[in-house]
């Protein structure tokens, strides 16, 4: 298992550095910058003398080769930048607007797994054929609504008409429901298709006929077969939940007027705040990795042909124990069924 986690601590690593120079040359090649929109900002009393004085503090003024090695080095030493906007430290800035917005993934992140759970069981095991289908139909339903439009209408219902959760961040708990809310649900559409489509490949797998020829009950299969292999599908999923997770959060806190990393994002990118962005892009990123790093850790627990398979790989010869690739995860019998 060494070898493999180092692997993918290799590729994690990577991906952050190919985020943050890409972030860097897209925003380098955009026409202007922060200190320049000050300049030409008629409301705003800098002048182009002071401009190129802060500059030249920036390091603006440099080509932009040495411009990016500087940051990078800065970067390996721990060191953000500071904002062009405010000249505030890049790391101060996220580290008070980096608990609020984690406080709310994580919220939306609960509502959304448990809502997908929740539908993916329903429309499988639902007794009426009529509901299973409109269940079918309501992930579909709900991915195709933009998340804006979900944060407007749970505002209007909950905040305006029933007065239940507040309209603005007044920092209680209950200020969280609304955003949670709708993150939760712009998540839980694509993981219910994924767990439903996964629970009905699932059943069709010979080892559920077998159990059932045996005696076991749906209950049994569903808990020792049926969710372990259907898992394996949305926990690979939740992965990219997380990036839908980290861009949504920029349109619901603007929705819901909250401080955290989606309005120092708008405001960033408004004004060609460099420092701030790539900050906010190599936060965002590192949660992403995080994430996919933590599932493909997962995924050898719960199946066992994954872990034969890296076995195999590092003993190079091939593993006997190993079943085929289309085979399931078999279930084990009670023992009172295995005794029939």
């Amino acid at each position: 298992m060494t070898p493999y986690l180092l692997r993918r601590l290799v590729q994690a690593v990577l991906v952050l550095w190919a985020a943050y120079t890409l972030t860097f040359a897209l925003l380098t090649a955009l026409p202007g910058d922060a200190i320049s929109n000050r300049i030409n900002n008629p409301q705003n009393q800098l002048t182009p003398e002071d401009g190129r004085t802060l500059k030249a503090f920036y390091g603006l003024d440099r080509p932009i080769v040495v411009q990016y090695a500087h940051a990078l080095d800065a970067l390996l030493h721990g060191n953000l930048g500071y904002s062009l906007s405010s000249g505030s430290t890049v790391s101060s800035l996220l580290g008070d607007a980096l608990p609020h917005t984690l406080l709310l993934t994580a919220l939306g992140l609960t509502f959304g797994v448990l809502v997908a759970a929740t539908l993916g069981i329903a429309a499988s095991y639902a007794p009426w054929s009529r509901l299973r289908a409109l269940l079918h139909s309501f992930p579909a339903l709900a991915a195709s609504v933009p998340s804006f439009v979900v944060g407007i209408l749970i505002l209007d219902g909950f905040s305006f008409q029933l007065r239940l959760i507040p309209a603005v961040d007044d920092g209680t708990l209950l200020a969280l429901v609304g955003p949670a809310l709708t993150l939760g649900i712009m998540i839980a559409a694509p993981l219910a298709q994924v767990f439903t489509a996964a629970i009905t490949a699932t059943r069709r797998q010979p080892f559920v006929h077998v159990l059932q020829a045996r005696g076991a009950g749906e209950r049994y299969v569903f808990r020792h077969g049926v969710l372990r292999n259907a898992s394996l599908p949305v926990i690979t999923m939740l992965g990219l939940a997380v990036g839908e997770l980290i861009a949504g959060s920029v349109v619901t806190e603007a929705v819901f007027a909250r401080n955290g990393i989606g309005q120092i994002t708008l405001n960033a990118v408004n004004t060609q705040d460099l420092p701030v962005v790539q900050g906010v892009v190599l936060i965002s990123t590192t949660g992403y990795v995080l994430v996919n790093l933590l599932a493909d850790v997962i995924h050898p627990l719960i199946d066992p042909r994954i872990r034969a398979d890296i076995l195999a790989r590092r003993a190079k010869r091939p593993s006997r124990a190993r079943p085929g690739a289309d085979e399931a995860v078999p279930a084990r019998l009670p023992d009172e069924v295995a005794a029939s």
